[in-house]
C-alpha cells in the first residue's frame, strides 16, 4: 500500500536531539535517524499513518517547542509528509554507520561490510521498526553497564541467566550473550520488537535456546523462567519501570543485579525510591546528557 508512513523532519540544535528522540519514542515513532546540517541537526522519524492524525502531529510539534523553551534552546521546526513502505525502509538506514560502544562492543548495521581487524565484540543489527540501534544514550548506558557487570568476571558471566524486559531490537540481550551470559529471556509488548529480536538473534548466530523471545511483559517472564534470574536489564520509560518494580522483584533472588534506563535525570529519584521500597539498593547512577541509568542490586 502506498503512502503508509508519516516521515517527520525536525531541524533542531544538537543539544535538543536526545529530548526529541525521547519524545518521538513516547509518541510511537518506529525508526529514527539524525544527520548534521551545518550547525544544526536534522532528525527524521517514521510513524505508521494510522497511528497519528494531522492534529496529533501539530500537537507533537508544539510539545517539541515547549521542550526547547524549558531547556533554554531555540525552538525546532518540524515538517511532515507521507511516504510509502519502500521509501521508509531505506531512507533512514543510509545515515546509520558502525559504532563502537564502551570498551568491548561494535554495533554493525547488517547491510554494512563487516569490519576488518577488530577485536571488539561484534553485534550485527537490523532493528527494523524496533527501538535499539545503539545510537541512543540509554542503550549505550545499558551496554556499558552490562560490560561492567559481565565483562570483568568470566565465571560470573558464563553462569548468568538474564531477563531483558522491553527488548526492542534485542541489542541488550545479544550484548549480554556476547559477554558470556548463559541464557537470556527477552520480552516485549510490541510484536514487531519480538520479530526484530528473533531476526537479530539469527543474524548473530545465536541459538533459540540461548535467547528465548516472547511477546508480553514480566507476567510472561514468570511463566518462562524456572527460577529467579541473576540479572535484569530494563530500558523502557521511568513510569513503566516504577509500575513493574514489584513484579520484577518477584523474579529476583538475593544476589540479583539490575540495570534500569530510559530514565530522564529528573525522574531518577522517583525510580530509585520505588526500587528501594521493594528491596533494591541503587549502587550507581550513570548520566549521559539528560538521560541516566541506574545500576541496582538486591538488598
Amino acid at each position: 500500500m502506498a503512502n503508509t508512513w508519516w516521515e517527520l523532519q525536525i531541524f533542531c540544535e544538537p543539544d535538543l536531539e536526545d529530548a526529541i528522540f525521547w519524545r518521538l519514542g513516547v509518541f510511537g515513532c518506529r525508526g529514527t535517524a539524525s544527520e548534521q546540517k551545518g550547525n544544526y541537526s536534522l532528525v527524521k522519524a517514521y510513524l505508521p499513518i494510522f497511528q497519528a492524525q494531522l492534529l496529533d502531529l501539530a500537537a507533537l510539534s508544539l510539545w517539541l517547542r515547549q521542550d526547547a523553551i524549558c531547556m533554554g534552546i531555540s525552538a525546532p521546526t518540524m515538517h511532515w509528509q507521507l511516504i510509502d513502505e519502500q521509501d521508509w525502509a531505506s531512507s533512514w538506514k543510509q545515515y546509520w554507520q558502525p559504532q563502537e560502544i564502551g570498551d568491548r562492543f561494535l554495533i554493525n548495521p547488517a547491510w554494512q561490510p563487516l569490519p576488518e581487524n577488530s577485536d571488539r565484540l561484534l553485534i550485527l543489527l537490523d532493528p527494523g521498526m524496533a527501538f535499539g540501534t545503539g545510537t541512543h544514550a540509554t542503550t549505550q548506558l545499558c551496554l556499558e553497564s552490562l560490560e561492567m557487570r559481565l565483562g570483568n568476571s568470566l565465571a560470573q558471566a558464563t553462569d548468568a541467566v538474564i531477563a531483558d524486559i522491553g527488548c526492542g531490537s534485542g541489542i541488550l540481550s545479544i550484548g549480554a550473550l556476547k559477554l558470556g551470559a548463559k541464557k537470556v529471556y527477552a520480552v516485549d509488548n510490541d510484536p514487531l520488537a519480538v520479530q526484530s529480536t528473533e531476526e537479530n538473534r539469527a543474524l548473530n548466530n545465536i541459538e533459540p535456546e540461548s535467547l528465548v523471545v516472547a511477546q508480553g511483559s514480566v507476567d510472561v517472564l514468570t511463566k518462562l523462567v524456572a527460577e529467579p534470574v541473576d540479572g535484569i536489564v530494563c530500558n523502557i520509560l521511568a513510569d513503566v519501570i516504577i509500575e513493574l518494580v514489584p513484579q520484577m522483584s518477584a523474579i529476583a533472588k538475593s544476589t540479583t543485579w539490575a540495570i534500569f534506563s530510559g530514565i530522564l535525570v529528573e525522574q531518577s529519584q522517583a525510580v530509585a525510591d520505588s526500587l528501594e521500597k521493594h528491596g533494591w539498593i541503587v549502587a550507581t547512577l550513570w548520566k549521559r546528557k539528560e538521560w541516566c541509568c541506574l545500576n541496582a542490586r538486591r538488598s
